[in-house]
């Protein structure tokens, strides 16, 4: 008869004949405990966070196309719109947190396209940063 056991208790038994259990690696950013959300350009990657942990990440980004490149800096976070629309690019901009003076937002874009300087999410991963981020919120974003 075989025994099923759970993660923990495997763990303890691995543990008490002497064999060390995988640890399970922590998510890190490059980001500062202040931010809420974090954006590394050069690898395409954002984190949402609470306290400098880990709430949702590393999810694929597209950022800005040259000419156009998205700021790099501490921001916050200005306003929020489920249905945006951007009369500038004559495009939708679903799930829209904007973090910048200029326009610059999070939303539910190509992940295969380059921005306007907008940062693209998936749908699942933009649904995310609007349901998360609020207004003040800190948003960090670093090479």
């Amino acid at each position: 008869m075989r025994k099923i056991i759970g993660i923990a208790a495997g763990a303890a038994l691995l543990g008490s004949i002497g064999i060390a259990a995988p640890a399970a690696q922590a998510a890190e950013t490059p980001c500062s405990p202040q931010a809420k959300a974090c954006l590394r350009l050069h690898t395409n990657q954002a984190w949402l966070t609470n306290n400098g942990q880990v709430t949702r990440g590393p999810v694929p980004v597209t950022v800005g196309k040259p000419g156009h490149e998205t700021p790099v800096g501490t921001f916050k976070v200005q306003y929020r719109d489920i249905d945006h629309y951007s009369k500038a690019y004559d495009a939708p901009m679903p799930y829209a947190v904007f973090f910048t003076t200029t326009g610059v937002a999070f939303h539910e874009g190509s992940l295969r396209e380059q921005s306007h300087g907008c940062v693209h999410l998936s749908h699942a991963d933009a649904k995310a940063f609007y349901q998360t981020l609020r207004t003040g919120d800190v948003v960090e974003v670093v090479n």
